[in-house]
């Protein structure tokens, strides 16, 4: 999700992408990427952030999906429960603060680094539901070694990524990202945050003044930069849904 300009994020008090979109089809078609998927990835910055904004509650959201008849689709595919995979390496984060790692509404795995790893020992004895997946040494996770285990030892073949755009730029980044479903909100945010916005939890005024792009990670050289071959688009209301699958 985007607004015209190519921003993912209002920032400050209204740091998700819902607040850009305000689209129920952007909200289906997320059900319905859900239902296909073996599993949801984000990075910690998307549940951290979506729980300071306190659009799902003081302990955050679940990534599942929401509509019923989606539900039904997602148990004829045999997909079996659904798993959120979060994504963290930089330390100093607590799952027990979060709703997603309790285990009751889906299996949940904290994909994370040898470092981060050893200070989360403590919560196996009272989290025996987290699963901890290690990939990577210090402060970033391995992503291709990651993928090689979730898919050796969960079975997981399609992943999809619902960044943010830290998350999805490093897997972009790693080559890891097959199809790409972008849609595009009829607003235009800006990138500089104006003066008159309070700033969110966690931000600091003076400091963090630009709004994330869609690629929130070191971009490609004109050689390097990845292209895409467009499949569909589909217009609904002022929303423009696009599907592209990376040319290899």
């Amino acid at each position: 999700m985007q607004s015209i300009d190519g921003i993912a994020s209002f920032k400050g008090k209204d740091p998700s992408g819902a607040a850009i979109s305000q689209s129920k089809e952007d909200r289906w078609l997320m059900d319905l990427l859900r239902a296909h998927a073996d599993a949801v990835m984000v990075g910690r910055n998307t549940l951290v952030e979506e729980q300071a904004s306190n659009r799902a509650g003081k302990r955050g959201p679940v990534f599942r999906i929401a509509d019923p008849e989606l539900q039904d689709l997602r148990r004829a595919l045999g997909r079996g429960r659904e798993i959120n995979i979060i994504v963290s390496g930089e330390g100093g984060f607590d799952p027990s603060a979060y709703a997603v790692f309790d285990g009751e509404r889906v299996d949940a795995v904290l994909l994370t680094t040898e470092k981060e790893s050893r200070q989360l020992a403590a919560l196996k004895t009272s989290h025996p539901q987290l699963r901890v997946v290690v990939a990577g040494k210090d402060k970033f996770v391995d992503l291709k070694f990651a993928l090689s285990i979730l898919r050796r030892d969960l079975g997981i073949r399609y992943l999809l990524c619902e960044g943010g755009p830290t998350l999805y730029g490093y897997m972009q980044r790693a080559g890891l990202i097959d199809e790409k479903f972008l849609t595009i909100s009829p607003v235009e945010i800006g990138q500089i945050i104006p003066p008159e916005q309070e700033p969110g939890p966690g931000e600091v005024k003076e400091k963090d003044r630009l709004r994330p792009t869609t690629f929130n990670a070191p971009g490609f050289t004109r050689e390097s930069a990845p292209w895409w071959t467009w499949l569909s688009c589909r217009k609904v209301g002022e929303h423009e849904f696009n599907r592209y699958r990376r040319r290899r």
